[in-house]
């Protein structure tokens, strides 16, 4: 397995638990930060014994978004150095994207502006009753581009624009609410429904759950009609899987 500066990648069962390791910083964005969890990713991915990835991160908060170095380098570098900057985050997002495992976000304490968007861009995301969110960019005069087009994506236009643009926090309860996460779970009990989770998802087909996340994402660009031929190809190659036809014969066999 890789060695990681910024993180901590282990192998629990079907999951690999990918922790980000800045403690000390909040758990900040660096360019080795991202680095190490992109490659993390691609790891998980090639791993045949791993269903599920989790997201996490060490010590009290799960992100608090770009280092602020980084942030002191942007207002310094030129406009190429920033393009290349601001690349690395967004490959790392179209990269989970394009995963063919679910990634799920495990999220305490806060998750502040990229680490709102970092939670986001997993498929799903799991919080602790006490975990915040907050898209804190245009407090510094600035905008939460990256990370718009998945928020956009997981909330109606009018909520997506009122948490981007005002900056304020919500809870994870809230969250839930507006659809911005999948579940809420009591801190006490947070570790373990975390894992009670990975290894629900863990039981589950791979193959269906690839060609699940495959067909959702690509329909966004789709009109109607042309996701519902997409659903009619996807649904043709999806009979044709081991999964789908071993699963039909125990079930018939039943009968």
């Amino acid at each position: 397995m890789a060695e990681f500066k910024e993180i901590i990648h282990e192998i629990k069962n079907s999951a690999a638990f990918i922790t980000l390791n800045r403690p000390d910083k909040r758990n900040a964005l660096n360019d080795q930060l991202l680095a190490d969890l992109r490659e993390a990713i691609v790891t998980a991915e090639a791993d045949e014994q791993v269903r599920v990835i989790i997201l996490r991160g060490a010590g009290k908060d799960f992100c608090a978004g770009a280092d602020l170095s980084q942030l002191e380098k942007s207002v310094q570098a030129s406009i190429l150095e920033n393009l290349d900057g601001a690349s690395q985050m967004a490959d790392l997002f179209i990269a989970m994207r394009r995963l063919k495992k679910p990634i799920i976000a495990a999220v305490h304490g806060r998750a502040l502006a990229g680490g709102a968007g970092l939670a986001s861009a997993c498929d799903m995301v799991i919080a602790a009753r006490s975990a915040r969110f907050c898209y804190t960019e245009t407090k510094i005069g600035f905008v939460p581009a990256i990370v718009m087009s998945i928020a956009r994506r997981n909330l109606g236009e009018k909520r997506a624009f009122e948490i981007l643009a005002t900056a304020r926090t919500f809870s994870a309860d809230e969250a839930a609410s507006i659809g911005f996460i999948n579940r809420v779970c009591d801190d006490e009990d947070f570790e373990a429904e975390v894992e009670k989770f990975a290894a629900e998802i863990g039981q589950l087909s791979p193959s269906a759950l690839m060609l699940t996340k495959h067909l959702l994402y690509q329909i966004d660009a789709m009109s109607f009609e042309q996701a519902v031929r997409a659903g009619v190809d996807l649904n043709v190659i999806a009979r044709l899987t081991p999964d789908c036809q071993n699963a039909v014969r125990k079930f018939l066999s039943k009968g």
